[in-house]
């Protein structure tokens, strides 16, 4: 598990746009299965979440078609948490990086980890844009 000294600056970079960080599988059932559309990050310390994944998210919420809620788990900190959104990405293998759209909490739109590395940020934000002007 990572100390949060290390993890709060990567958490806020999403929280001060909007994200709402949760930390336990009650709060993310109750995110996920709400009514209208929610965008969930699976935020991670490694490069590519900080180069590609943060930055893209962030730029995709701000678009003017976006999805009703916006939120955050932290892989390697809130491990029941993380588990429960994993759980409503299946069939996709856990991975984290990795973004979600869920329209009545149901998965519309996955981006994993394989398609995050290497990426320009802006190509990740489109193709993120791209599933909300359809979904939201």
């Amino acid at each position: 598990m990572y100390p949060e000294y290390l993890v709060a600056p990567m958490r806020e970079e999403l929280t001060k746009v909007g994200f709402q960080d949760l930390k336990t599988p009650e709060e993310v059932e109750a995110a996920i299965k709400a009514e209208g559309t929610v965008f969930v990050v699976v935020n991670s310390v490694c490069g590519c979440a900080a180069a590609n994944a943060r930055p893209a998210a962030k730029a995709a919420v701000q678009n003017d078609k976006h999805p009703d809620r916006f939120i955050t788990v932290f892989a390697g900190v809130e491990k029941p948490a993380v588990d429960a959104a994993r759980n409503f990405m299946l069939p996709y293998p856990p991975s984290s990086p990795s973004m979600a759209l869920f329209k009545d909490g149901k998965l519309v739109h996955m981006i994993e980890r394989h398609q995050i590395e290497g990426r320009p940020a802006q190509m990740i934000a489109d193709n993120l844009i791209g599933a909300f002007e359809q979904y939201c």
